[in-house]
């Protein structure tokens, strides 16, 4: 080696051997990781959109919601209500917001799985146009009667309207609500001739119920248990596979109807598209939301259990339910040409 190549050679094994001592963490620092799209949601307020109007039980059940989504995550969560249409304006305005995770709202039966029998020319698509992200809560139908039903038990009221067909009504809120349905469910598995009285919302049909005019209904449990726990009229079984934690002392209707099944299910939606990070996001602040106590006592107050399920499971369930009920409606005569 030549004698001036000397130095330099010797630098380099100095500065070779100061590396091996270096930590290998430290020895070439790497550029930090890109976030994932939505993975700092929610980063500002969330429009959570209702799609009915204030004051109802979907009003106040998402409003506890909210309350206590904006508490855990530090961000406030506006409920904003758009009614009409059967919900079907507030909905859409979910499916043709930004998918930026600015807006969310509520999706449900009614919209996601019974309107697209019901009404297929909807200004949306009930799959294609939503990224699903949980259930909500659920909300069994309460059968109801008039007081002078001279039936106190399921077996009898079945065994009372086998005997006298054509003889017996139900009231509803409407052709092709859960109300509606349930009584055409329990008319196809009891093999039940009953005649339907279809009301504008289920308000009008109390007094009628109550007056003997109409003979029973199958009625959301918080507006149906406050009638039958001031004794306007009587309680006789939920519509819901399982018992309600809500009214555990009342029998299924599938306690002598198997198959029996119509709840009314709500879920948390926003428009398609949304970052998988994101999706993760809201779904584990929903999860600690449902599953706080606070939210879970306020909820059974209203008549609601929390419902937490994973966005897998959201979607494949509306699914199911979307074609578990589509001959259940054509069957009652519901769907509109």
């Amino acid at each position: 080696m030549p004698q001036n190549d000397r130095p330099a050679a010797g630098a380099a094994i100095a500065r070779r051997a100061l590396l091996a001592t270096v930590p290998l963490g430290l020895a070439a620092p790497r550029p930090a990781r890109a976030q994932a799209p939505g993975a700092d949601w929610p980063n500002q307020a969330v429009r959570y959109i209702n799609p009915f109007p204030p004051g109802g039980s979907t009003d106040i059940l998402s409003r506890i919601f909210c309350l206590k989504m904006s508490e855990i995550t530090g961000q406030q969560f506006v409920v904003e209500n758009r009614g009409g249409g059967g919900g079907t304006v507030g909905v859409d305005a979910i499916a043709k917001s930004r998918n930026d995770g600015t807006t969310i709202g509520l999706g449900g039966i009614a919209s996601h799985a019974i309107n697209p029998t019901l009404q297929p020319s909807m200004p949306f698509d009930s799959t294609r146009d939503f990224t699903f992200v949980t259930g909500l809560w659920q909300l069994p139908n309460l059968l109801i009667v008039t007081n002078d039903l001279p039936a106190r038990t399921v077996p009898e009221f079945i065994a009372l309207l086998r005997a006298n067909p054509g003889k017996f009504s139900f009231g509803s809120a409407g052709p092709g609500t859960t109300l509606h349905l349930s009584g055409a469910l329990l008319a196809q598995l009891a093999g039940l001739d009953i005649l339907h009285v279809p009301y504008r919302g289920a308000a009008p049909a109390y007094p009628d119920l109550q007056a003997g005019r109409i003979h029973f209904m199958l009625d959301n449990i918080p507006g149906a248990w406050g009638q039958a726990r001031d004794g306007k009229v009587r309680a006789l079984a939920v519509t819901s596979r399982e018992r309600s934690p809500v009214v555990p002392d009342l029998p299924s209707l599938a306690e002598f109807l198997p198959g029996f099944d119509i709840v009314s299910w709500t879920c948390l939606c926003g428009p398609a598209g949304f970052p998988p990070a994101m999706v993760a996001r809201m779904s584990a602040f929903s999860k600690q939301a449902l599953e706080s106590p606070d939210l879970r006592r306020q909820y059974l107050e209203q008549g609601a259990t929390p419902w937490w399920t994973t966005p897998e499971r959201i979607v494949a369930y509306r699914a199911q339910e979307q074609e578990r009920l589509r001959p259940i409606i054509i069957a009652s005569g519901a769907v509109r040409d």
